[in-house]
């Protein structure tokens, strides 16, 4: 059965919801935790915004606990931008489709934008819960890759594309 689960935008008050996101049990496909200073700038960030850029809290119905984060913005990749997506699931919420349901929700707001062809993710080779989240949700495996993240460390990935073609 599929959760049911609401995406909303990004605000001040989510930034107690990041800080858990940062645990190292959450984190250690990504490189492990970042610093309070990292946290607080990206918190700013996702509440800015910059018209590239969508986040949002992930919130579990009917109770209204937000319970992750989801969101797509752009990226540069191989020659082309395209959109990027990326979420977080607390532990305790994990393996009931939520992450699912949640990335299914984002890729239909990017392609609803009309600007880019394809969304991509880039989980680790070694995160298998990403990797069978994106074949779930209908993503194309591309290839395995050299991807950085964060900034100045390469870490090997499995680009997944999912075309946000928008049938007239």
């Amino acid at each position: 059965m599929k959760p049911d689960v609401r995406i909303e935008p990004w605000t001040d008050a989510d930034l107690d919801l990041l800080r858990r996101l940062n645990a190292p049990e959450m984190t250690r496909h990504l490189g492990g935790p970042e610093t309070e200073e990292k946290v607080q700038r990206r918190h700013e960030r996702y509440v800015a915004g910059d018209g590239t850029a969508q986040m949002f809290r992930v919130v579990l119905l009917p109770d209204g606990e937000a319970v992750g984060l989801v969101g797509y913005w752009e990226h540069d990749w191989q020659g082309e931008t395209v959109y990027e997506t990326g979420w977080h699931v607390l532990p305790s919420y994990q393996g009931r489709g939520i992450a699912s349901t949640a990335v299914t929700e984002v890729a239909r707001l990017a392609a609803a934008q009309r600007k880019h062809a394809h969304l991509h993710a880039f989980p680790s080779v070694d995160n298998a819960a990403s990797n069978a989240l994106c074949r779930k949700v209908g993503f194309s495996f591309v290839e395995e890759c050299d991807f950085e993240y964060p900034r100045g460390h390469l870490m090997r990935c499995n680009d997944w594309r999912l075309d946000l073609a928008v049938p007239e």
